[in-house]
């Protein structure tokens, strides 16, 4: 028996060659994990050599290696009449006595006297989920198999499932001799996920390879609507070094539409059914919190044992609320990536966006749309065409690789259309939901994927750059090289370029693009109009509150900046919108006044002391104590914009002391922007009230010309060089200096005129900040001109 069947907690990775990867790693986790929190469902495989001697029988081996020794993958239609001959034989082909005898006594041992039970049956290949190939869902997986002899057919589909058409070409593809490749079925315990939840996780960022993050999927139901694509599901983040704190770390969450799930059938002659999720599921997240912070906390345990960053599928049981891990698999795509280089994508120009979903990778593709609806019109795709259907399996891998980018109405970052896209190096959009309507086939299309968690389909096929930047040791300077990042979606990505920290993270950015709602519409909840109210609800779907929205919001897009750049500072700057920009915001128009000259109005220090604004500030405030105290980044500091007066300077300090950021408690460091000439002038009575400066050489120099930055008129008397905006500049560097504090400037002039740049290094400033695809460039070139 020993032959044919293995038990899982009798398994390890030293049996890969004897069950597959996929089981030998389900035993490997049984026998060495399970004291410590993770948590497998028991069962057994049936061996490799079990599978070799099957197909020994008859000289059907033979039969199919000459068919595939023949065989050209890339005639789609040729590939698709192989496979089918050879599943055919398959099937059609009995069991060994010796293997059926085998099966049915374990499989009665794993009933212990429930003749009810369901197992999932699921295949292990032999050269599968080693850490440099990924057979992603290549072969079957048979959900709420029950009794002998539907688990008998389940294993004859799986070992079918050998020879689909995917599995086949990614043989070819990755150089792998089709008979040395083996299957094992591993039957294992199901899970009650049909009445729970699942997913899938990976112990990296799936986008960037930034190692100090968990990434988790979760859905209503059984897994495979994950896997598969067919579902937009639920997105976690959690930050590793807080988790293992013990502190709050949860760092993202992204609603997802989960419109169906996946059950057991009540059908006698099928497995599962898919039915529709309620309304008022869709709106709640599918996991909670501290079942987040669960799945990664056996993440971490599993990944620490590899060694390696992992792939892991969990179910959650809504019988016994317990966790349970699934598979588990060494992650193949960001790994395996050098890590010394940065590769950059960049628009050129803009488009019509055409329809937007979740972006998968930074890469920009472009091309010409083919809608494909099924597998029947896969040899239609041409090179370098944009793919475009509503979601991919396995069975179109032969000609994804032909695509110049993926574009797919269902679909998470972790269904196989982004696993795929990822593993060819391609721009990929997913959980469009309308790709297919709002797309057709012959339109010219990019797509983008450059611009962080949202992918766009714009219209035309734009100019886009693509460059790579060595990111080796840099040289030393005698400066900081800061950074300024807005955008939490890529701030994993930009962690990866050379820093020494974040000079400026703009809080009304992570507002605008994030919270969406004005904070006074988010407070006055109760009392908005129908339609207003309505709109708001949609948008804070999945959270406690309007306010709790509006603070988690903040906390999402503030904790994930500061983790991608920890333990190097992160200087966060509080809201600095002016009347008209938050006015953009949903509700903004009936909070905000209407103002002649807005950027010189209502904003900034003056807005937060007002008793008007004082309530929204509170809530800024609320959420930057939460990543500093309970998710125990500490790395943050906190700049004020705009602040006219000293008086001011005094108010709003102790202002930000009454709501738990008091200067100096808990290592908190105050910055101010120096962007008036009052704050250069009068520097030293400022810096009474904060522990440095960081220059706005912007707002300096158009308030000390008198100058619209904006106009066009006189757009050509704008430069930072001036020698009254260095006089200012040269007095508020001296005053820190002075004072022994920090001065810093994160305007754009030092990027863009290097001679700049230079006369700030001479005048002694601590750091300049960049914007993320200059920080290189600027950084050599400082470099190189350095006295």
């Amino acid at each position: 028996m020993a032959d044919y069947v293995l038990w899982f907690d009798g398994l390890g990775m030293n049996d890969v060659d004897r069950v597959g990867g996929k089981n030998a790693s389900l035993g490997e986790m049984i026998s060495h994990l399970s004291g410590m929190g993770v948590s497998v469902p028991n069962g057994f495989a049936t061996t490799a050599h079990a599978f070799r001697e099957f197909l020994d029988q008859s000289g059907l081996n033979d039969r199919i290696q000459t068919i595939l020794s023949a065989l050209d993958v890339s005639d789609v239609n040729a590939l698709a009449k192989a496979g089918a001959d050879i599943r055919r034989w398959v099937v059609e082909t009995p069991f060994q006595p010796a293997l059926e005898t085998a099966i049915k006594d374990a499989f009665i041992q794993l009933q212990d006297g429930n003749e009810n039970l369901s197992v999932a049956v699921r295949s292990s290949a032999t050269a599968e989920d080693l850490p440099d190939a990924s057979f992603a869902g290549q072969q079957e997986t048979m959900l709420n198999v029950r009794g002998y002899e539907q688990v008998m057919l389940a294993i004859k589909e799986v070992f079918a499932s050998l020879f689909n058409d995917r599995a086949i070409s990614y043989r070819v593809h990755q150089g792998f001799e089709h008979a040395e490749v083996a299957l094992s079925a591993g039957i294992q315990r199901m899970v009650r996920s049909e009445t729970g939840s699942s997913g899938v996780m990976f112990t990296l960022d799936t986008e960037s390879g930034f190692r100090d993050a968990v990434f988790i999927t979760s859905s209503y139901g059984l897994g495979e609507t994950v896997v598969q694509g067919s579902v937009n599901p639920d997105e976690f983040y959690v930050y590793k070094p807080s988790l293992t704190a013990g502190k709050t770390a949860i760092l993202r969450r992204n609603l997802g539409s989960k419109m169906i799930k996946m059950v057991y059938s009540s059908q006698p002659d099928q497995l599962v059914d898919t039915i529709d999720v309620p309304e008022a599921d869709r709106q709640q997240f599918s996991i909670n919190d501290s079942e987040a912070e669960e799945l990664a906390k056996q993440a971490l345990i599993i990944e620490e044992h590899y060694g390696r960053p992992m792939d892991i599928e969990w179910a959650k049981d809504g019988d016994d609320k317990q966790i349970y891990i699934v598979q588990a698999r060494p992650e193949t795509v960001k790994s395996q990536e050098p890590g010394n280089a940065v590769e950059r994508f960049k628009l050129n120009e803009t488009g019509t966006v055409l329809c937007e979903g979740r972006s998968i990778g930074q890469r920009i593709g472009k091309g010409v749309v083919r809608i494909v609806d099924g597998i029947d019109q896969m040899d239609q795709v041409r090179e370098g065409d944009i793919l475009v259907t509503d979601m991919t399996d396995p069975d179109w891998e032969p000609v994804m690789k032909l695509a110049s980018a993926i574009v797919t109405n269902r679909g998470g970052r972790t269904c196989h259309a982004a696993i795929i896209a990822r593993e060819l190096g391609i721009a990929a959009v997913v959980g469009c939901g309308d790709a297919t309507e709002k797309l057709s086939t012959g339109m010219p299309v990019t797509v983008s994927c450059a611009e962080g968690d949202t992918g766009y389909v714009y219209s035309g096929e734009l100019d886009y750059t693509q460059s790579e930047d060595s990111v080796g040791e840099m040289p030393e300077l005698p400066i900081k090289i800061m950074m300024n990042v807005g955008n939490p979606d890529r701030a994993m990505s930009f962690s990866t370029v050379p820093n020494k920290g974040v000079g400026l993270a703009r809080l009304e950015f992570i507002i605008n693009r994030m919270v969406g709602v004005h904070p006074k519409a988010l407070l006055d909840f109760d009392n908005l109009d129908a339609e207003l109210k309505s709109t708001v609800a949609r948008q804070i779907a999945g959270y406690a509150s309007p306010a709790d929205y509006f603070v988690e919001k903040v906390v999402e897009g503030v904790s994930t900046i500061a983790a991608s750049f920890a333990p190097e500072t992160v200087i966060v700057r509080m809201s600095d919108f002016k009347s008209n920009e938050y006015a953009h915001l949903i509700g903004g128009t009936q909070y905000e006044p209407e103002e002649e000259n807005p950027m010189i109005g209502y904003r900034g220090a003056s807005r937060y002391i007002s008793e008007s604004f004082r309530e929204c500030f509170a809530l800024e405030c609320k959420a930057l104590r939460k990543v500093r105290e309970e998710m125990g980044l500490e790395n943050i500091q906190i700049m004020i914009p705009f602040v006219r007066t000293v008086d001011e300077a005094r108010q709003v300090t102790e202002l930000l002391a009454e709501y738990g950021l008091a200067r100096g408690e808990k290592g908190l460091k105050l910055i101010m922007m120096c962007e008036l000439p009052s704050n250069a002038l009068l520097a030293d009575q400022f810096l009474e009230y904060f522990d440095g400066f960081s220059i706005g050489s912007n707002d300096l120099t158009q308030l000390t010309l008198g100058l619209d930055r904006d106009s066009g008129l006189i757009a050509h008397l704008f430069d930072e060089r001036n020698e009254a905006i260095k006089v200012l500049l040269s007095m508020a560097i001296k005053a820190c200096k002075k004072a022994n504090k920090y001065v810093g400037i994160c305007g754009q002039g030092p990027s863009d005129h290097i001679d700049f740049a230079l006369w700030l290094m001479d005048q002694g400033i601590d750091s300049i900040s960049l914007n993320p695809d200059s920080v290189i460039d600027t950084w050599m070139h400082l470099a190189k001109h350095q006295k």
